[in-house]
């Protein structure tokens, strides 16, 4: 049986309203039948309406009716044709709603206080209607410079949190139906309003400032049709009242909330009727539909445990670092004071609140007196995993305290599973980095002052994003205020977006966002639309790029670089073993190339040249520069390597065979530990298996000491770190002024744990066509993936079956697949579910080292290394990192003489341990 499910209107499948007058109709299908391929698709709007679109696409297909006005409202099903000329039953109605208003519509005045007491004050806004028959439909349009929550007679008219969220290319407003809290009688409109991202002070240390306003205003318009053919507009005007009531008493994104219980209003017919009239703001901005999901309140934890730390505080875990907020149950006497501080980590068993610089953290709540207050804070958030509580009236009940999860209400489309449990924490670990981070905007970090759209973090991590979440619209949305701030910057993209610190420069890796991130839009979800939007802008930054460089190599402006190579020192991140100059130049041919093949994509031929002849002079100038005859690069590091190999920049087969093996060479000398930073850790390990290096990679990716992917797991991380040491063994927290426990970058591993290890890769756009080419690896016994992909769900991987592997792979309909096993010649397979039975031939494991066997038999063999390095670490933590990082593990160099430095004692420990290894191992 063929069905048409996963019916949608552009991006959004969380409620019908769309943002956009031609709403692009995506849908899968779902059949038995592995010959079937779709020749038609016949679109049928509830009003008899009937478009026939002839082809086999299914996602983001344009609109084939005339355009939405607002308010209007339709309801479309799809049917598809086969080969064979048979159509599939009808889907499900999909209900759209025109969410945009009509030219000129707009007619709400943004207003606040008319005399506030302090900056960024909370404010509530009322404004009173009465309803004197039937009414037919009525939607409210609300949108604020600040975070709004907007009530008729008390009650939230939806469930988003601090929205409109945070934009700069334009105001977003929300669009909700109404209706059925609108009867006859008389009403109350209310926003509460707080300042959240308008009024937060942007900037580090001294130079903080508010860039957008010192105090928020919100508006609304209501627009009402009622049973008998009449219609009514209501908005905010002067004839609204604004007063600093209700009980929110202060707000800031980095500060917290203080809520006072005592100012609960009371909603009646009267509120706010004896309030001041509300100022007119200044600035009148004409806001845009919402065409995305707004945050929500996704899911709450309960506490783990209670905590009384050595000083005697008492501190909650919730056994999960997360983003979001407390809710508390509570009741005690009027005006009791309750202090909730956030951090996400103990230090000395202690909060530790160090890595928040100037964030405070503190949400402060005051209790009514009157039975049980169920408080929120609603215009901030944290990130957080411990909670310190002061104040707590009797005995503190952790029941009555939970910790709501807010994030941007993506759908989830990839899942991951392997019975490895550092891998799996690993990917749990980057999927709650991922939920925390995208809130409003792809932020570098939640906790501490500043929690900013740096455009790196999101450039490397979005082929994992795009692999996790459906966020395709997320990104498309801020690539808007890309360009909005490449605009402003003479077309330089800032280092972060909404750009809140002013002047900007062409950082390589960083404004190459412009290029990558549409390009996987484009690559992961078919978004073809988006790519051409970003095409202009792709073009002035390769422009700036070229400007920056003044050549061909891109050496004379200042860069991040590779930041965070774990050799730079804690107070210079940017000190990577990789020479910038390598760095940007490889950036500048990435960003050409995808240049190249988007204009060529859009049909601009011209350009499409232009662009592929400057990037083969930079390729020639690349080589010039920076690779010797023998196949190395300048900067011997594995972040060079694998960046000249994953960018293509070296082509020549031999020469790209003699990078890899270098490559190995260099992860070898490192004993396997992570050498790389931001820009590095993305390429790493697919330069190594691209090129049949995948012992290599999977020593790589399951070494546990840091640096490593896999210590922050040992050391009970629950979310991905900003740097590969931000706590060290020891348990103290990295000196370094900059320090995050929740930092997706180095997570940008997990898309390659999709695409090679259990090996779902797209092949054609939106997953058309698939290569299914997994590894597996040795030390790991499985691995499996799913992705709900816009061709329909894929399933593939494979589990160790004694000395067999046994693969499988599930196909949509509207894919086809290329299968790449080790050992067998490339097929092609269709539709429907696939399995092979494979027995490859694996290494054998190599045996123990010995105290005066090469340097590098102890690197090979983990057991033996974990010996060495477990005796140095229980002597002398510091002697145990000089060791490792001062020795070339590749080193044919007798262990032994290596420890020359290292007391007699504990070299007879080392020379026990190995011996009762080999012991273990040879024994029968």
């Amino acid at each position: 049986m063929t069905s048409v499910t996963r019916l949608r209107a552009e991006y959004r499948t969380d409620q019908p309203w769309v943002g956009t007058s031609r709403p692009r109709v995506s849908w899968v299908v779902e059949t038995r039948d592995p010959a079937w391929r779709q020749t038609a698709a016949e679109l049928r709007l509830s009003d008899g309406r009937t478009a026939v679109v002839e082809g086999d696409e299914n996602a983001f297909v344009p609109w084939p009716f005339a355009d939405l006005v607002p308010r209007e409202r339709v309801a479309l099903t799809v049917r598809v044709r086969d080969a064979a000329g048979e159509w599939s039953p009808r889907s499900q109605p999909l209900e759209i709603r025109q969410g945009m208003l009509g030219g000129g519509e707009w007619s709400g005045r943004f207003i606040g206080l008319d005399e506030p007491a302090f900056p960024a004050q909370p404010f509530t806004a009322v404004g009173r209607i009465e309803i004197d028959r039937p009414v037919a439909e009525a939607i409210l349009y609300w949108s604020a410079q600040g975070a709004v929550i907007a009530r008729i007679d008390g009650i939230p008219v939806d469930d988003s949190v601090l929205s409109p969220g945070w934009t700069s290319a334009q105001l977003v407003h929300e669009t909700t139906d109404v209706t059925a809290m609108l009867g006859i009688g008389a009403h109350v409109i209310a926003l509460e309003v707080t300042g959240a991202w308008h009024t937060e002070e942007y900037g580090f240390a001294d130079g903080a400032h508010r860039v957008y306003g010192e105090q928020p205003f919100a508006a609304a318009q209501l627009h009402l049709r009622f049973a008998d053919g009449g219609e009514d507009v209501i908005g905010t005007d002067a004839s609204w009242h604004a007063a600093p009531v209700g009980p929110v008493v202060a707000s800031g994104i980095y500060a917290g909330d203080v809520v006072d219980a005592r100012r609960a209003l009371e909603w009646t017919p009267a509120t706010g009727e004896d309030w001041p009239a509300a100022r007119i703001a200044d600035d009148q901005p004409v806001p845009c539909a919402r065409t995305v999901e707004p945050v929500r309140r996704a899911e709450s934890l309960s506490v783990r445990e209670v905590i009384t730390t050595p000083s005697g505080r008492t501190v909650l875990d919730f056994g999960q670092n997360l983003v979001g907020r407390l809710r508390l149950r509570v009741a005690g006497p009027a005006g009791t004071t309750i202090v909730v501080r956030h951090a996400e980590v103990l230090e000395h068993g202690e909060l530790c609140t160090r890595p928040l610089r100037r964030a405070a953290a503190t949400d402060t709540f005051v209790l009514s007196g009157d039975g049980e207050d169920d408080l929120e804070p609603v215009g901030t958030f944290h990130g957080f995993r411990f909670a310190e509580v002061e104040g707590w009236p009797g005995d503190l009940d952790p029941s009555a305290i939970e910790a709501v999860v807010l994030q941007s209400d993506m759908r989830r489309t990839g899942r991951f599973h392997t019975s490895h449990p550092l891998v799996q924490r690993l990917h749990e670990n980057v999927l709650w980095s991922m939920r925390g981070n995208f809130l409003a905007l792809p932020t570098d970090c939640p906790q501490r002052d500043e929690r900013l759209g740096w455009t790196g973090d999101v450039q490397v991590f979005a082929p994992t994003a795009a692999t996790l979440y459906d966020c395709d619209g997320f990104l498309a949305r801020w690539l808007e205020d890309l360009r909005h701030e490449q605009e402003r910057s003479d077309g330089i993209v800032p280092t972060i977006v909404p750009n809140v610190f002013g002047a900007g420069w062409a950082a390589a890796g960083w404004g190459d966002a412009a290029t990558v991130v549409p390009s996987v839009l484009a690559e992961r979800f078919a978004d073809r639309t988006v790519l051409a939007a970003s095409l202009d802008s792709m073009r002035q930054w390769v422009d700036a790029e070229r400007a920056a460089s003044g050549g061909s190599l891109w050496e004379s402006s200042m860069q991040f670089g590779d930041w965070l190579d774990p050799a730079a020192p804690s107070d210079m991140a940017g000190a990577a073993r990789t020479a910038p100059g390598i760095v940007a130049t490889a950036y500048r041919i990435r960003s050409l190339d995808l240049l190249a093949a988007a204009a060529a994509d859009g049909g601009h031929e011209d350009l499409s040249r232009r662009a592929h002849v400057e990037a083969e002079e930079v390729r020639s100038a690349f080589a010039a520069a920076y690779l010797t005859a023998g196949g190395r690069l300048v900067s011997d590091a594995a972040t060079a390597y694998a960046l000249a190999l994953r960018f293509d920049i070296v082509r020549d087969a031999e020469m790209r065979t003699a990078l890899a093996s270098r490559l190995a060479h260099v992860v070898a000398r490192d004993a396997f530990h992570i050498s790389t930073g931001f820009l590095g850790t993305p390429l790493v390990l697919d330069a190594l298996t691209d090129h049949g290096f995948d012992a290599e990679a999977a020593a790589l990716l399951l070494q546990t000491r840091a640096p490593s992917w896999l210590y922050p797991v040992t050391m009970g991380a629950t979310t991905v770190w900003e740097r590969w040491d931000s706590m060290l063994p020891d348990g103290t927290v990295n000196p370094g002024e900059m320090t995050s426990f929740n930092h997706y970058s180095l997570g940008a591993v997990v898309d390659w744990l999709y695409r090679r290890c259990a090996g779902i890769a797209p092949e054609a756009p939106g997953y058309r066509h698939i290569r299914f080419a997994p590894l597996a690896l040795p030390g790991v016994a499985d691995a499996r993936a799913e992705i709900d992909t816009v061709s329909g769900r894929v399933v593939g991987g494979w589990v160790r079956d004694g000395a067999d592997v046994r693969w499988s792979l599930t196909v949509p309909a509207h894919a086809r697949a290329t299968v790449v096993l080790a050992g067998r010649e490339p097929i092609e397979v269709g539709p429907g579910e696939h399995e092979w039975t494979t027995t490859p031939v694996e290494a054998p494991t190599p045996p123990p080292a010995s105290l005066w066997g090469p340097l590098a038999d102890v690197a090979a063999d983990p057991r033996s290394y974990d010996v060495v390095m477990s005796v140095l670490e229980e002597h002398d933590p510091g002697l145990a990192d000089n060791v490792r990082r001062r020795t070339d593990w590749t080193l044919r160099t007798p262990l032994g003489a290596a420890l020359f430095a290292v007391p007699g004692d504990v070299v007879g420990a080392i020379a026990a341990g190995l011996d009762e290894l080999r012991s273990a191992t040879t024994a029968p």
